[in-house]
């Protein structure tokens, strides 16, 4: 024992003498200081950042001499050699361009932006600082090539290069490396359950297909937030945004968003954060009462189905219920629907907190970490119809073990509808709780004859139809109404009620490894990833009503990367990777990428890269069983087809052929026996009796079943710095194989589809069911496109940006009427900002200004043209370094034209805040 002692004391001498700490500041070459400047001992993990004042200090294991290198966004990085212990280092960064920037997403491991195999765009600390938008996401949709499309206040839809809905199931958002898809939705709600802006480190943007790294889900781009470390930024910070909503309909609201961080490192082991935020305002009002596109139908017309009205859609025509008797009309008749703003209270919210807890057993850049997430809120979602999520939660638990050069993560994601419901429905099943379809229509059709045979006119008859079926309607604000409204959304059967109801899930798994530090012949990683679905809606969203519905996927890649060296002043890195999945209904898939960058004179860049993405059918592509009003929709899996089944009444016309009183239809007659939609359209219109209608019309429907979707993509660009200019630019060629999409068809009820008259018969006495399918277009489906970002100095100090993007579509939409590709992408975008971090000591601003060009909105909830639009945000803001705070106002849409991005949602409106922001680094 008292030779164990002395050694076991000179061992904790050594430790204790092979400390060494550094302190110092980092400021700008103005001497102003630079908070949250990266300090990291070279080749290694270990590092700090500056508090606010641009002050750090720094302990690393180990005896001088070694380099300390300090990095900011914006700024050249700087390297200084450590001699001795307590030595004092003052940094000064000069500043530098976007190139300098580091991006992790492009090929999974840290490089320069400039060096990017592919194009990437980065949103950082201070753009997200800096942005005129109210907040950093809204802030995307200035980056280039970037589009936004609004469903409402807290729910905000991002795509690129093309094919979006607000179901954007092609484009990918990880959060932290964990995918942020809803698992009943199978796509992010924007934001809602997402990251608070104090905790953002950096934000990446790839556009285009990124399958052969990222699998099946990242198509056709995949969004990267990083936040931050507690190990790196410590401390208390916060942020309180107060203004208001402005909008013609809605009026001036309240706007309220809140968030702080707790952050704390207890030792060079072990450090812990926390998160909460609270966003509350009032949503845009959708108050559009136009006849749905297409339909011609004005509020004063019989069959006026409304957008932005709901119950209108129960319709019939009142000559086929009369038996075909020649008093009555042959004419579709609507019931009266109830508008969106009768439907719903417009709350907007928002709540969401995060917690981790990070462990680092050998102080270096081995680290095993739990996160918990959680989310929950209020919004409004369109898809087939207009949604309101009421109470939705959703939480994430992850599980990672890393270093420098592996992960291995495994993540479960989970939601809960809450108290959400359908809106169309709720005004359908309130108008019958009131009067059933049966007596509605009935006493339509009585009162019309009626008036008839006294001698009123047309238009008389249908008057006084109208007033007597709609004698004791439940109206807005009434006691009856509003228990027939509550009654509506607390019960999830759809023909009684409107409640939506789900506790899905998925269970993922990644793992990666980077050879690099192994070897410098080549850089390889390997990886892969394994995904366990768990629907459970109970019946109400998919066809899972006997249970949870379980299926698989899983992924494996490589990706090799080579820098040559041709000369002192030119470099060439190529890269080359590969992907298999796997579905367990599908063959697999390889989706190879290759690129090459060549740089010269270190200022220039050319990059090229051929790509292969590949999509697996989402869930709702497969398992979706939902009754949306005017359709049902059905997924395509082998097993669904019959798992969707109902029963239908039978016209009076066919029951005069013989044909039962009702009938039991599955979702198979979809795929199977069915018409195409705009042929019966057709057939319908062609006369007004069956004896002189156009039978030839009918073209058989009988969609396939769905499989993958594959896309072929080619993209050049270049990026480069001519004098004080930063250019970045692009061109791209998409070329899709098997594009999934939908298909609307018309299953009769008896017959056979296209082999005899009966099937005819069924379609002429309005005895068939409208069914969207999930295929895959027989037609060639391409994107093309291209960019070009500008960024410079100008005046001295003010930063002046401007980006074009072009975007089009290659698609025969005559050829293939009842196929949708949802494109719903403008054509030509433009977006310019202009501003000064430092206009004068400690005060900023910046503006930002967008135009997109009018475009044609395709999508199961409605179709049309959307106008041009240009919108203007705009901020000013203030440092108090002895608060360490910054303030901000700000105004979007500052010049109050409304516009919209969909057919059916709010025009978006104004919004004017005042946004205060402490200790945020």
């Amino acid at each position: 024992m008292k030779k164990i002692l002395p050694i076991f004391m000179l061992f904790l001498c050594g430790i204790t003498y092979a400390q060494t700490t550094i302190t110092g500041t980092v400021v700008d070459d103005s001497g102003q200081p630079i908070p949250g400047a990266n300090i990291i001992v070279t080749g290694t993990s270990t590092g700090t950042v500056t508090d606010f004042d641009g002050n750090f200090s720094l302990i690393y294991a180990q005896n001088p001499p070694f380099s300390v290198q300090a990095s900011s966004v914006g700024f050249e990085t700087v390297t200084v050699e450590v001699t001795s212990n307590n030595q004092k280092i003052d940094f000064i960064l000069n500043e530098g361009t976007s190139l300098d920037e580091v991006v992790i997403s492009a090929s999974r491991t840290p490089e320069r932006i400039f060096e990017s195999p592919v194009t990437v765009e980065r949103f950082g600390l201070k753009e997200i600082k800096n942005t005129a938008s109210a907040g950093f996401y809204d802030g995307l949709e200035n980056l280039k090539g970037v589009d936004i499309n609004t469903n409402s206040l807290t729910f905000k839809s991002i795509n690129t290069r093309g094919f979006a809905t607000f179901a954007n199931t092609r484009f990918m958002q990880l959060v932290d490396g964990m995918d942020n898809s809803a698992p009943a939705l199978n796509f992010p709600i924007g934001n809602l359950v997402g990251m608070n802006e104090t905790d953002v480190a950096s934000v990446e943007l790839l556009p285009g297909a990124a399958s052969a790294l990222y699998g099946a889900n990242a198509f056709n781009g995949i969004l990267f937030m990083r936040s931050k470390s507690p190990f790196d930024f410590q401390g208390i910070s916060g942020y309180h945004k107060q203004g208001i909503t402005s909008q013609d309909a809605g009026g001036d609201n309240t706007y309220r968003d809140s968030g702080i961080r707790a952050a704390y490192k207890f030792s060079n082991k072990f450090a812990a954060k926390v998160n909460f935020g609270w966003l509350k305002g009032t949503d845009w009002t959708a108050d559009n009462y136009n006849g749905k596109p297409g339909t011609g139908a004005t509020r004063e017309s019989l069959d006026y189905d409304g957008i932005n009205v709901y119950g209108d859609l129960v319709a019939a025509n009142i000559n086929v219920l009369a038996g075909g008797t020649g008093i009555v009309p042959d004419v579709v008749v609507s019931r009266t629907g109830y508008e969106e703003r009768d439907l719903t209270n417009y709350n907007a919210e928002s709540i969401k907190a995060d917690w981790g807890l990070y462990f680092r057993p050998w102080e270096n850049d081995f680290e095993i970490q739990y996160v918990g997430k959680f989310g929950t809120g209020n919004t409004i979602y369109q898809g087939s119809n207009r949604y309101n999520i009421n109470g939705f939660s959703q939480q994430q638990h992850k599980i990672e073990v890393k270093n420098d050069n592996f992960f291995v993560r495994g993540y479960v994601v989970s939601d809960k509808a809450g108290d959400s419901y359908d809106m169309v429905f709720t005004g359908v099943n309130i108008n019958r709780a009131w009067k059933s379809d049966e007596q509605w229509f009935g006493e339509y059709i009585n009162t019309y004859v009626g008036a008839t045979l006294t001698g009123a006119t047309d238009t008389q008859a249908h008057a006084a139809a109208r007033a007597q079926a709609e004698s004791g309607r439940f109206l807005p604000g009434t006691p009856e109404f509003e228990a027939a409204f509550n009654k509506s959304i607390n019960d999830p059967d759809l023909t009684t009620g409107s409640k939506f109801q789900d506790a899905s899930k998925y269970y993922h798994s990644d793992v990666n490894y980077n050879f690099s530090h192994l070897w410098d012949v080549v850089d390889i990683q390997v990886g892969g990833s394994y995904r366990q679905y768990s629907l459970n809606s109970s019946g109400t969203i998919y066809t899972d009503f006997d249970g949870p519905i379980d299926y698989s996927e899983y992924g494996i890649y490589t990706q090799l990367q080579k820098e040559f060296e041709l000369n002192d002043d030119m470099q060439l890195k190529l890269t080359g990777s590969a992907r298999y999945d796997k579905s367990e209904f599908f063959d697999g898939f390889i989706s190879p990428r290759i690129s090459a960058g060549l740089t010269v004179n270190r200022n220039h860049n050319i990059r090229a890269s051929v790509q292969t993405g590949f999509r697996n059918p989402t869930t709702q592509d497969l398992f979706i069983g939902l009754n949306a009003g005017p359709r049902v929709l059905v997924g395509s899996a082998p097993d669904n087809l019959d798992r969707y089944e109902r029963t239908y009444n039978i016209n009076p016309g066919g029951i005069a052929l013989g044909q039962p009183a009702t009938v039991s239809q599955t979702g198979r007659a979809a795929y199977e026996n069915s018409f195409l939609k705009s042929s019966v359209d057709a057939y319908l219109a062609s006369g007004n009796n069956v004896n002189n209608r156009d039978a030839s019309l009918l073209e058989v429907g009988n969609s396939d079943v769905v499989k993958p979707e594959k896309v072929t993509s080619v993209e050049v660009g270049y990026r480069g710095k001519l004098n004080k200019v930063i250019i970045d630019m692009s061109v791209y060629y998409n070329k899709y194989q098997d594009f999934i999409s939908g298909e609307v068809v018309s299953a009769p009820f008896y017959g056979t589809a296209g082999t005899d008259d009966i099937s005819v018969d069924a379609i002429s006495n309005r005895d068939f069911r409208d069914y969207q399918t999930y295929n895959n277009s027989e037609a060639d489906i391409n994107s093309y496109g291209g960019s070009i970002g500008l960024n410079m100095k100008v005046l001295g100090g003010f930063d002046l940006g401007g980006s074009y993007t072009y975007t089009k579509q290659d698609f025969d939409q005559a050829a293939f009427p009842d196929f949708i590709t949802s494109f719903n992408t403008p054509e030509h975008k433009t977006k310019l900002s202009f501003g000064n971090t430092e206009l004068f000591k400690n005060f900023g601003f910046n503006a930002a200004w967008r135009w997109s060009d009018t475009y044609y909105w395709q999508a199961t909830f409605g179709n049309g043209q959307i106008p041009a639009y240009h919108v203007i945000d705009a901020q000013i803001n203030y440092t108090v370094p002895s608060l360490k705070s910054s303030f901000k106002v700000g105004a979007t849409n500052l010049l109050g034209d409304e516009y919209f991005t969909a057919i059916g949602v709010g025009s978006i409106g104004s919004m004017y805040y005042l946004s205060w922001t402490i200790n945020n680094l």
